[in-house]
């Protein structure tokens, strides 16, 4: 992939599995938060599977917009969207009732120093958004935040490993899935908790930045040492897939790839792409925020790119000088201070 274009097509691209998905699933969809790295592509997909299917739903997509240039792609493409902030309980109350919900609205950087914002919309926001749709299927994208860090060699967090969320940011995503898990057993809402770490497309992720850090002759910092990831397109995919597992109580799933990544190795890869010799500096922790995706890998299959081809991807993508989003993912963050 060398251009934008190439890699929104790839993003876009529908499964067969989807498409099959999407043809039980009955309403249409609202994103609320469409507005954020995955939200425009996830929309795209959900829009080409609906015409791959033959079938005719709306896609609604709701955020601020300060972007207005991302509003009107989003218009261009075929989404109906709505510029809300959905802090405004009048506002919120206005939008269009429907029979599907993808929540993706939350705060995560700035945190710190701002803690009021973070839990007003990560905690709060939530109560009121399932007030408001009470009567359809929300899937809710939560984070692997949520779970203490992990010994690297016990294969990561399963959704039956207890909760203990480090820093106030994964915190507040914990008061996120317990505000919408009261809800879903007070109106009996069919739900899925969509646990994602860490979504990767040419523009920004884990591997991204370890690529980038290669390529300038930086020192990679091993002390988070392994990470989880998986190709934006398979999580947008499986976002949209989790529709059909909703549950009262709610479906929790952990998604990304499957493999429990070193850091000391990607970069290797990166290096010797790049004809370079790999620095690195630090010793790998024993611990790290990992999660065991088995369970979504037993739903949806594994995912449809793989971590070699991401690789490649990347690394012709930063040779080449492609365009890359200023949004770190401060995976190597261990206090949880973003």
């Amino acid at each position: 992939m060398k251009t934008i274009e190439q890699l929104e097509l790839e993003l876009a691209k529908p499964s067969e599995a989807l498409i099959k998905d999407l043809t039980q699933i009955e309403g249409d969809i609202m994103l609320l938060g469409i507005g954020g790295k995955m939200g425009p592509s996830l929309a795209r997909l959900a829009k080409n599977a609906l015409k791959e299917a033959g079938i005719n739903k709306k896609i609604y997509g709701a955020s601020r917009f300060s972007d207005k240039a991302l509003r009107n792609e989003l218009d261009n493409d075929g989404v109906e969207t709505i510029a809300v902030d959905l802090l405004d309980d009048a506002q919120l109350q206005k939008l269009p009732d429907v029979r599907n919900v993808i929540y993706m609205a939350g705060n995560k950087f700035g945190t710190t120093g701002n803690e009021h914002f973070t839990w007003a919309m990560n905690a709060y926001l939530p109560g009121r958004v399932a007030e408001k749709y009470k009567d359809s299927r929300i899937v809710v994208f939560s984070t692997g935040n949520v779970y203490p860090l992990t010994p690297v060699f016990n294969g990561g967090a399963t959704e039956q490993t207890p909760t203990g969320p480090v820093g106030e940011y994964g915190q507040s995503c914990l008061g996120r899935e317990r505000i919408f898990e009261h809800f879903a057993h007070k109106y009996k809402i069919p739900m899925t908790i969509f646990r994602l770490n860490y979504a990767v497309d040419l523009r920004y992720g884990v591997l991204l930045e370890i690529a980038k850090s290669v390529k300038a002759g930086k020192a990679v910092q091993l002390g988070t040492g392994h990470v989880n990831v998986i190709w934006q397109g398979d999580a947008n995919e499986w976002a949209i897939r989790s529709l059909n597992v909703c549950q009262t109580p709610p479906t929790v799933l952990n998604v990304s790839g499957p493999e429990t990544i070193s850091l000391r190795w990607v970069a290797a890869l990166f290096a010797k792409r790049f004809g370079l010799e790999p620095q690195y500096e630090g010793v790998e922790s024993a611990t790290a925020l990992l999660s065991n995706c088995s369970k979504a890998h037993q739903l949806f299959g594994y995912p449809r790119v793989s971590l070699l081809q991401m690789i490649d991807w990347i690394a012709e993508w930063v040779a080449d000088g492609g365009e890359m989003w200023n949004k770190p993912t401060h995976f190597e963050e261990r206090e949880g201070k973003y």
